[in-house]
C-alpha cells in the first residue's frame, strides 16, 4: 500500500503547537511510536485515534485525511 502524501496527525500537532514528545508522554506511548505515526510508517488504531483526539481536545475527524467527498481541503 502506498504511503499517504501527508499526515493529518502531524498537521494537527503543528497547528496546536504540540510536540511529538508531548503527545507520546500524554498517550503513554514511546516517542518512536508517535514518530512512526507522524511519518506514516505505522498507523494508530481507531481507538487510539479517538484517544488522541480526546487528549488534544479536537474532533477525531481532524485526524483523518479528507477523501474526495470531504468539504475539508487537503
Amino acid at each position: 500500500m502506498k504511503k499517504p502524501e501527508y499526515n493529518s496527525l502531524k498537521i494537527v500537532l503543528v497547528k496546536l503547537d504540540v510536540s511529538e514528545k508531548e503527545l507520546a508522554k500524554g498517550m503513554k506511548k514511546s516517542p518512536v511510536t508517535v514518530s512512526r505515526w507522524c511519518t506514516n510508517d505505522q498507523q494508530p488504531s481507531l481507538k487510539m485515534l479517538y484517544d488522541i483526539a480526546d487528549y488534544l481536545k479536537i474532533d477525531v475527524v481532524e485526524l483523518l485525511p479528507p477523501n474526495k467527498y470531504s468539504s475539508r481541503k487537503k
